[in-house]
């Protein structure tokens, strides 16, 4: 039976510090070649992924947790955050003076020295997923981010912000109750950023738009992740796989734990499945 696997990419295609491993280039090939449908399905916007990624062939992009759908290089859905909202959420992180980037199809925009003043939080993001933090910077990590660039804008898939304080997610949470506010790099107090995006759009409903583009069953269905952004969609398809670098709530619901992504977690993955 012809499988369609949906592959999250930070921590699971790719480790914290960007590398590829080769067996997971490898790894998706085979399985294409077989004849199995690979979507990449992530957090990031359309502008954040990379030419290698791209380089490795896919068949469809789920970006801004589920935002944004392209099936076959043809986009299917996307739903940007109003312009208007947009706006007051610039004018809220100026106002609270929280170093953030805007994330959109069109690039990734970055606050005054965001560079500058978010390295310390995504070296502190970097430890926190196991990575050497002194491998590092905010421009290692968004090597093709936009400095001076347009803050109010009408595409924007996501906004993610440097949290001072826990209180900084609560706050956005009660301001912008409207559209959907979480953190990252971090459990609960413990987290490192915020963000804000569009309301209603999960990972797992992005696939189940996917399945009925493609007059594709459930039971066709594959996904592998790693944190807990990932569960919705884990939970959803007929085998969820988790990384074992991941959170303990991602593990705890798969059916499947495969090794660490830098010890050929997506290739062990896929043998799994027997995919290739």
């Amino acid at each position: 039976m012809k499988k369609i696997i949906f592959v999250d990419i930070d921590g699971t295609l790719i480790d914290y510090e960007g590398n590829l491993p080769s067996s997971a280039v490898s790894a998706i090939r085979k399985a294409r070649a077989k004849g199995h449908l690979v979507f990449l399905c992530s957090g990031r916007s359309k502008a954040e992924i990379y030419q290698d990624i791209w380089d490795i062939g896919v068949d469809g992009f789920i970006g801004g947790n589920g935002s944004y759908i392209e099936s076959h290089e043809a986009m299917i859905y996307h739903q940007v955050i109003a312009k208007e909202e947009s706006k007051q959420i610039v004018d809220w992180l100026l106002a609270k003076d929280l170093p953030f980037y805007l994330e959109s199809n069109n690039g990734l925009f970055a606050s005054q020295d965001f560079d500058i003043r978010a390295d310390k939080t995504i070296k502190a993001y970097a430890a926190y997923k196991g990575q050497d933090p002194t491998k590092i910077t905010v421009r290692k990590a968004f090597p093709d981010m936009i400095y001076g660039g347009q803050l109010y804008r009408d595409d924007l898939n996501k906004v993610s912000f440097v949290l001072n304080s826990y209180a900084d997610y609560l706050e956005a949470k009660a301001r912008f109750a409207n559209l959907a506010v979480n953190t990252w790099g971090g459990k609960e107090d413990k987290a490192l950023f915020g963000d804000i995006g569009v309301s209603g759009m999960t990972k797992e409903k992005a696939i189940l738009k996917v399945l009925q583009h493609l007059g594709l069953e459930l039971e066709q269905t594959i996904a592998i992740g790693d944190a807990s952004i990932n569960i919705g969609m884990i939970k959803l398809c007929h085998m969820g796989i988790a990384m074992h670098s991941g959170s303990d709530d991602a593990k705890a619901i798969a059916d499947y734990v495969c090794v660490d992504v830098d010890k050929d977690g997506l290739w062990d993955a896929f043998a799994h499945c027997e995919l290739i």
